[in-house]
């Protein structure tokens, strides 16, 4: 009897190139699979993104009072992604809480899962009735983007295509139990798959049986950037705080007081907003970070530059608000870098008051 495939099996025979970490950076065609998530689905390999979950009563109550967001008011398959800071109200992390019953899964930023645990287990207190394990080694992680990915996930399980933003439900596919969960897409539609590790080659392969498109990371960063979506170590850092970067809608307002909350909420009392993120359209490609200029002046940091397969070229950056005007050509030494949109989530008080 022949043993089954392997992940790394499977990456080999279909021409992947892979991290060092194991994740494929690519499968030999960048170009089909930024054009398959634009017009299609991908399938990626998001393992190195960290998997930990809670359980006990406080599970959700210990997260709720260090990030920005309402975690407490999570019902059972809800989730919900938050943002942990410092006093200052600067990033330290972003993660992806999903309400499982009994549990909680966090779904961190690529790399982030020993520094997320480890921040957690000092903010978990003797009186907490909360336990945390790190599910890295028992699970992978897979990701589905694209234009159709709704209707591939519907076809997984009827109704999933229907479920809210950041819902999750259990799923059988080809036998083996699932987490799938809606994510913030960076094309089309964005589906998280949590998967045992001993059944993630079964699993792979039933969804490019599906008319899933195997895709890398390099396809990720590319559709991230052009999608104005924030990274980690780029514009999820302690340069910046959530409200500057485009992640409104992950703090929330009415709740109590978590580390960092006052600098916050009195930027949003106030109207106030020194600095946001723009997309830009460079006319050449240079290395990021850059100094961003607007009529001689800096006025930010260029964050992230990309370039398609196809030659377009995306990048992000963070500038001053009287920068940010769709329209205005900043200036990275010699290069031209048009505003094209304000990415993300935006206050609800117009720039032009900030």
């Amino acid at each position: 009897m022949l043993a089954s495939p392997t992940l790394q099996s499977i990456y080999h025979e279909s021409g992947a190139t892979l991290a060092a970490d194991g994740i494929p950076l690519h499968f030999g065609d960048l170009a089909a699979e930024y054009h398959a998530a634009l017009d299609a689905t991908v399938l990626m390999d998001r393992s190195h993104e960290g998997r930990l979950e809670l359980v006990g009563r406080d599970r959700l109550a210990v997260m709720h009072r260090i990030s920005t967001n309402d975690l407490e008011s999570l019902r059972e398959g809800d989730g919900a992604p938050t943002i942990f800071t410092n006093a200052n109200a600067r990033i330290l992390d972003r993660a992806t809480v999903y309400h499982r019953g009994e549990s909680a899964w966090v779904i961190t930023e690529p790399g982030r899962a020993d520094a997320l645990r480890a921040y957690l287990q000092r903010n978990i207190f003797f009186t907490d009735e909360a336990r945390l394990s790190d599910r890295g080694i028992t699970t992978r992680q897979f990701a589905l983007h694209g234009a159709n990915a709704d209707a591939l996930a519907d076809s997984l399980s009827p109704g999933l295509g229907s479920l809210p933003a950041y819902g999750q439900r259990t799923v059988e596919i080809d036998g083996v139990s699932v987490m799938l969960a809606r994510r913030t897409p960076v094309a089309g539609a964005a589906w998280t798959l949590i998967v045992p590790t001993d059944d993630a080659a079964r699993v792979w392969s039933h969804l490019i049986a599906a008319g899933a498109h195997p895709a890398g990371s390099l396809a990720y960063n590319i559709l991230r950037i052009r999608a104005g979506r924030p990274g980690v170590g780029r514009e999820l850092s302690a340069d910046y705080l959530p409200l500057e970067v485009g992640l409104w809608d992950e703090v929330s307002f009415k709740k109590g007081c978590y580390t960092g909350q006052e600098i916050i909420a009195r930027m949003e009392s106030r109207g106030r907003l020194a600095r946001t993120l723009v997309s830009l359209l460079p006319t050449a490609m240079l290395a990021a970070p850059a100094a961003l200029q607007y009529e001689g002046r800096k006025v930010g940091t260029l964050t992230s530059i990309v370039e398609t397969p196809t030659g377009e070229r995306f990048a992000l950056g963070v500038v001053k608000v009287a920068a940010a005007r769709v329209g205005t050509t900043l200036m990275a030494g010699e290069i031209p870098l048009g505003v094209v949109k304000l990415p993300g989530a935006q206050p609800p008080f117009g720039l032009d008051e900030a």
